[in-house]
């Protein structure tokens, strides 16, 4: 709270947004917040700042509750577990699942902005952890994707085979 008092008084004093962001070390965009709900609130400095640190956080804390995303965000991240489940499936893309997702909702968000959301989505969901290894350690090892087949010279068989991979780790991956 007494961050909050002193963007105020700052503000009432002159002080551009730039110099309190820097006096308080926050961003430009916080000041403008805090500013923009004193503005909104119709109260001066004097009266905000004789508030005691509870009417302050209920006046300067409501902000919070009105950032609920819009209904087409919503209904994207509603859709976010199952293209997670979809994308582990064999020949399954985003491509593929933004139509899917756009055909539903053609109001929805465009391809880069459907992929930036999942991944954001994704870390939160899935979060992962860096583990150190000895180089040489591990073998990862793992069939790649859909059989490939080859024909037989000599009896025209098409004989399916799989594709396999192996991983030195962390040897393999470039530090």
């Amino acid at each position: 709270m007494s961050k909050i008092r002193k963007i105020l008084r700052m503000n009432s004093q002159g002080r551009s947004t730039r110099f309190i962001a820097a006096q308080i070390e926050s961003s430009r965009n916080t000041v403008r917040k805090y500013l923009a709900v004193l503005k909104k609130s119709g109260f001066t400095f004097e009266e905000v700042n004789n508030l005691n640190d509870k009417e302050l956080e209920d006046l300067f804390g409501k902000t919070r509750e009105n950032n609920q995303p819009s209904s087409r965000m919503q209904s994207m991240l509603r859709c976010f577990p199952h293209v997670d489940k979809e994308l582990k499936k064999t020949g399954m893309n985003r491509q593929l699942l933004w139509e899917a997702y756009i055909k539903e909702f053609p109001d929805g968000y465009k391809y880069t902005q459907f992929c930036t959301y999942y991944n954001q989505w994704k870390t939160r969901v899935n979060p992962t952890m860096h583990m150190d290894h000895k180089a040489g350690d591990k073998l990862y090892v793992d069939f790649a994707g859909e059989k490939m087949n080859y024909t037989d010279k000599e009896t025209g068989e098409v004989i399916e085979v799989e594709v396999f991979v192996a991983i030195l780790m962390p040897a393999s991956s470039p530090t």
